[in-house]
C-alpha cells in the first residue's frame, strides 16, 4: 500500500491491525497507564523520504556475541539454558530481511540489571539480560539466553509478571520500532497479570506466547522457543506502542 506527497514522492501506508489487538494506551488494571498514557488527542507527523528509509541498521552495529546472552561475561550464568528463534514477517507473511531484533529480560531469578530493581533475589554476575541480531534474507532471527524466572511487583495484591522477554522490532525504518513481550506456553501467572490481559482479543494475545520447539532444542544442552513476529495485519503481533495511521 502506498501514498503519494504533494512532491509526487511515493510513500508506503500501513494497513490497521484489527481492533483488539492492540492493548489500549490506558489500560486502568496495569495501574502505571494512568500516568503515562497521552491526554491530549495525538499529533500525526508524516513520514518523509528520511524516516522511511533510514537508518541503515547493519551488521557493522552488532558485537560477535550479541545474540548469545549466556556467553557475554567470563563465567556461565545460572538457569535453564533456551534457544529462542522465529521470523519476522510483514502483514502478507512476507519475511522481513536485514531487520534490528533487540531483547531484554530478566535473569533466572526474575532479577534485572538495573539499579531499581532491588527486591530479594540475586543478581547474576554473568548475566546482563541484553542482546541484540540482525535478520537473515528469510527474516529469520536467533538468541540464545537463559529462560527468565517470574518477578513480583507492586501493581496489586500479591502480583507477579509472568516469565517473559521484551523485543523491540524495527521493521524497514527507523519510525517503525515496535516493543512486545514474549511469553511462555503454560504460564500459571497469566490469569493475575494486567499486562498480558490488556490486549484484548483471546486469539491476539495467544501470539504472544512461544510454542516450544522439540525439534530445535538440542540434548543435553538446551531447550528451544519458536516466537514469530508479525508487524502488521490479521496476525499481527500485539505491541506496546499502538499507533494510529
Amino acid at each position: 500500500m502506498t501514498a503519494s506527497t504533494e512532491s509526487g514522492l511515493i510513500l508506503p501506508k500501513y494497513r490497521r491491525d484489527p481492533e483488539g489487538t492492540h492493548p489500549p494506551l490506558d489500560s486502568p488494571d496495569y495501574r502505571s497507564t494512568g500516568l503515562r498514557h497521552p491526554k491530549q488527542p495525538l499529533v500525526l507527523l508524516p513520514h518523509k523520504l528520511t524516516e522511511v528509509t533510514g537508518p541503515l541498521l547493519g551488521p557493522g552495529r552488532l558485537g560477535e556475541l550479541d545474540h548469545d546472552l549466556t556467553r557475554q561475561h567470563a563465567g556461565e550464568p545460572q538457569g535453564q539454558r533456551i534457544i529462542v528463534h522465529g521470523r519476522l514477517l510483514d502483514g502478507d507473511g512476507r519475511p522481513i530481511p536485514d531487520s534490528l531484533i533487540e531483547v531484554w529480560q530478566a535473569n533466572a531469578g526474575g532479577r534485572y540489571r538495573h539499579v531499581w530493581d532491588n527486591w530479594p533475589s540475586p543478581i547474576d554476575p554473568n548475566f546482563t539480560g541484553v542482546g541484540r541480531t540482525i535478520t537473515d534474507s528469510d527474516g529469520r532471527y536467533e538468541f540464545v539466553t537463559i529462560k527468565p524466572g517470574a518477578y513480583p511487583w507492586k501493581n496489586h495484591d500479591n502480583a507477579w509478571r509472568p516469565a517473559h522477554i521484551h523485543f523491540s522490532v524495527f521493521g524497514t525504518a527507523f519510525t517503525q520500532r515496535l516493543v512486545t513481550q514474549m511469553y511462555f506456553p503454560g504460564d500459571p501467572l497469566f490469569f493475575q497479570d494486567p499486562i498480558f490481559n490488556s490486549v484484548p482479543d483471546e486469539k491476539a494475545r495467544q501470539r504472544m506466547i512461544s510454542r516450544y520447539d522439540h525439534s530445535r532444542s538440542m540434548p543435553e544442552w538446551a531447550l528451544a522457543f519458536e516466537f514469530d513476529i508479525v508487524v502488521r495485519g490479521r496476525e499481527a503481533t500485539p505491541f506496546e506502542n499502538e499507533e494510529d495511521e
